[in-house]
Order: structure tokens, then sequence, then C-alpha cells
């Protein structure tokens, strides 16, 4: 039997709802089969375990995360101010439409990241080597003369946009949030947090 390229995205789709919403064990192959609307012995043809299937959902959620931002801050052409705006929008803009990614990802990366890194083909120094990370080393070397200043600045960037949408639940019963409020917090963020990292940065008075 041929492969209906329709047929395996309707997998895949179903796949990575569930196993973002409910991790790898906590998914059943029926599960799967079920949500896409098909046998399970069809999904096993497509792709033959779920093993199989968890590591390609894997690896496109974790390009999902990070592959706009590898391209932001690798860009010569952008200031550090420039990137950061593109990163927090590009970051709010993504858990907002897919607010069980971030939690996925990280849930993976906890568990095994040896394994993490090697299905998703991060680069290990991705980070290290980008245009953003030499600007900000170049700045952190006259004001705050810290080798890991440049890592901080990225892990605030990316922890500001996420936190607050694994932390939903608990934001919006505590403050006592309607889903409106809870938007509402999470879009004036867009402009919060790149002011709290140029603060950070002392970017203003130059």
């Amino acid at each position: 039997m041929e492969k209906d390229s329709s047929t395996e995205e309707k997998i895949k789709e179903a796949a990575r709802k569930l196993f973002q919403k409910k991790g790898y064990e906590g998914t059943k192959s029926r599960e799967i089969a079920e949500e896409a609307g098909i046998n399970l012995a069809l999904l096993n043809y497509y792709y033959r375990s779920k093993e199989k299937l968890f590591d390609i959902i894997m690896a496109e959620s974790v390009n999902e995360m990070f592959a706009f931002m590898m391209e932001i801050a690798d860009d010569l052409n952008t200031s550090i101010e420039e990137k950061i705006y593109l990163i927090t929008n590009n970051y709010v803009d993504l858990i907002k439409g897919n607010p069980h990614l971030p939690l996925f990802v990280l849930r993976e990366i906890q568990s095994n990241p040896d394994k993490f890194i090697e299905k998703s083909n991060i680069n290990r120094n991705f980070i290290r080597n980008s245009t953003l990370y030499k600007q900000l080393d170049e700045r952190s070397k006259i004001k705050n003369p810290d080798p890991y200043f440049p890592l901080q600045v990225f892990i605030n960037i990316i922890s500001m946009a996420v936190f607050p949408v694994i932390a939903k639940p608990l934001l919006t019963k505590i403050n006592e949030m309607t889903e409106d409020d809870y938007q509402t917090f999470l879009e004036k963020r867009r402009t919060l947090i790149p002011q709290w990292i140029e603060m950070m940065l002392d970017l203003k008075d130059e």
C-alpha cells in the first residue's frame, strides 16, 4: 500500500497534540490512532513504533521552540535591542498559539538531556556562537566582566516569556484572572520584557 501524505500528516498532528500534552509515557499508541481517526495497524504501518513517532515530534517541537531564536540571534544586521524585541515577540506568539509546547520540551530536556540533544539535532554551541552572544559579550566586558553574562541574558529572555504560560493555572487562580485578563497580561509582556532586559544591560544610557 502506498503511503498517503495527508494521512501521515494527520497522524503527526494527533501525536503532536497528545505527546505535548501528556508526554511519551502518558500517551498510548491506541490514543494516537483514535485521535487521528485511523486504526492501530495503519499507525504502525506509517511509523512502525511509538518511539519513532515521538522522536519525530520531539525534533520538530524543538525546532519550533528554538529555530527562530537561532535565526534572530545570528543576524549580523540587527542591534542587541532589536534582537531582544524580536525574540520576545516571537516567543509570545509561539506560546500563545501552542501553550503545551514549552513544558513538553522542558520535560524532555530534564528527563534525558543527552537523548534530547541527539534526537533534536541541536548544535550544542548555537548560543555561544551566535552574533547576539558576541554582542553581549563585548558589552559585558565593559559593564560586567562575567563570562556567563551573555548566557544569563538568553536564559532571562526565554524564561520571562515561557514561565507565565507554564504557570498559567496558578497565575489565573491566585490572581482571579479571567481568560481575557490573562491574555492582556501576556500581551503586556511583549513590551515589558525588552524593557527589563534593556535596563539590566543599561542600554538606555548609550
